[in-house]
């Protein structure tokens, strides 16, 4: 996550959206070290620009 961005900087439905991704990739990673997360990252790293751009605009 950026430096400039706290969690509180995030919307409840982002939020929620966040931590179910994150499960998501804890499921993944119980199933192996050779499973690919990359997808969900990047979900949230989408999720951080959209939370990042809204802070800025303030």
């Amino acid at each position: 996550m950026s430096d400039n961005l706290r969690f509180s900087d995030f919307t409840t439905g982002e939020k929620v959206r966040v931590a179910s991704l994150v499960a998501r990739m804890a499921k993944r990673g119980a199933a192996g070290d050779g499973v690919d997360i990359s997808d969900l990252q990047r979900r949230i790293e989408r999720i951080e620009k959209t939370a990042l751009r809204r802070k800025q605009k303030k």
